[in-house]
């Protein structure tokens, strides 16, 4: 028997928002109606839910929200959110503006909002499209039955897409629901980078619903870097869910700075002779509220996973890591790897963390691991005594922690953000 948080008001806002809009794309009628029917008869998870255990999402669902608010936002608005060297497809509380969207789409690697891809490309889309996120579990199911828009990467066999593209999901509103969709295709031999970031520049209690579905082909290459300086009072809930041939590589990037309650969920499955490369950082303060739940699939052998996690948590904030990896009783000679490392800069801080392993396998190399801790004494005592300031020892000390995530992004312009933003929230100029 399942247990639900009854008369969630945020179920009532998306059913009806969901039952004005079926009509809207034709071809998505079926699919967001069979979403529909799982999401009405689900709940929201409480407490009592085990994956759900340290993250109260009560208030949160308990809201009531609006799917729908017409804005005026100009380029001006959203230049600090902009990285240079990248291009960008920019939404507006959910709907696609062009005017403030600057990407390139060619005939090897196509790029369109997904209503026009669905125009263009209906049976590739519907081929992928909710065939991989689980539509049972009640936030993709209500994102699934609410899609109309999103963003599209299609990357054709061998193609080399060397510019990242950034999906830029700016919100302006109180009380708004975004729920952004993306969806990345690339087939044999391709290679691509995307980018996940949200800019809310006028609002107040702001929830943002997304969910990433891509499927890498074989000896194909993706990047995914999700992007969460959220402000805040801006929560934040997510999916990514991969899909990897053999001799595939994707390496996904959460970097979570911001935001009243950010939950990232992550799911990778593996072929033959794949690599999955899930890194994190969370670097928190106030209330903050950051859980990751990770899981990757080793289905077939021979096959390289490497998870690495990162938190720094400050003041009363809180940091949630469960990661699982699934060993699959055909998948010998796998390897994985699974490490959460956190840093606690106040008696205020607190920290959940879970690795797991579930091996059916025999022949294979597996490990996990989890350390949380103040920060190291003796290199603090070793830079005091050189004649750095206690203030810059400690930020020289945090962003070393970092670094090793951060160095990670092979963008140099991203990596530089990053680093920025990293150094920003920490109060220390290091850049």
């Amino acid at each position: 028997m399942s247990i639900v948080i009854e008369n969630a008001a945020l179920k009532n806002n998306a059913l009806s928002y969901i039952e004005d809009t079926i009509e809207k794309v034709p071809a998505l009628v079926q699919l967001r109606t069979e979403a529909a029917e799982t999401f009405a008869s689900s709940d929201f998870p409480s407490i009592q839910h085990e994956e759900w255990k340290y993250t109260n999402i009560k208030k949160l669902v308990s809201n009531t929200y609006s799917f729908s608010n017409d804005v005026n936002v100009t380029a001006s608005d959203i230049q600090e959110y902009l990285i240079e060297g990248t291009d960008v497809m920019v939404f507006v509380n959910g709907v696609y503006n062009a005017s403030l969207s600057s990407f390139t789409s060619t005939e090897k690697v196509i790029v369109a909002p997904l209503s026009e891809a669905i125009e263009k490309h209906q049976d590739l889309v519907l081929a992928h499209l909710g065939k991989y996120a689980d539509n049972s579990l009640p936030f993709v199911g209500v994102n699934t039955a609410s899609v109309v828009e999103g963003g599209f990467v299609y990357a054709k066999r061998n193609a080399l897409s060397e510019t990242p593209l950034m999906f830029l999901n700016v919100v302006s509103g109180d009380n708004i629901v975004v729920q952004p969709r993306v969806l990345a295709i690339l087939e044999e031999g391709a290679q691509a980078s995307i980018i996940e970031r949200n800019a809310v520049i006028n609002g107040d209690s702001v929830l943002i619903n997304s969910v990433a579905e891509v499927n890498v082909a074989e000896r194909a290459n993706l990047s995914h870097l999700k992007l969460q300086d959220e402000v805040e009072n801006t929560s934040l809930v997510t999916l990514s869910e991969a899909q990897q041939a053999d001799n595939s590589v994707y390496h996904n990037i959460t970097i979570t700075t911001g935001g009243h309650i950010v939950r990232n969920n992550l799911n990778i499955a593996l072929g033959e002779h794949c690599e999955g490369l899930m890194t994190g950082l969370y670097l928190v303060k106030g209330k903050t509220l950051v859980d990751n739940h990770t899981m990757v699939d080793h289905k077939m052998p021979n096959s390289y996973s490497n998870e690495l996690y990162k938190g720094i948590l400050s003041e009363k904030s809180k940091g949630v890591f469960n990661g699982k990896i699934f060993v699959r009783e055909d998948a010998q000679k796998t390897n994985a790897f699974q490490s959460n490392k956190n840093i606690l800069l106040s008696q205020d801080a607190v920290v959940d963390t879970k690795p797991q392993l579930e091996i059916w396998a025999d022949d294979v190399s597996c490990s996990h691991g989890c350390t949380v801790g103040a920060l190291d004494e003796e290199p603090m005592f070793y830079l005091r005594a050189r004649g750095i300031p206690e203030d810059k020892a400690r930020g020289l000390l945090i962003y070393a922690f970092a670094g090793d995530v951060i160095e990670k992004i092979s963008n140099d312009n991203v990596r530089a953000l990053v680093e920025k933003i990293v150094a920003t929230e920490m109060g220390y100029d290091l850049i």
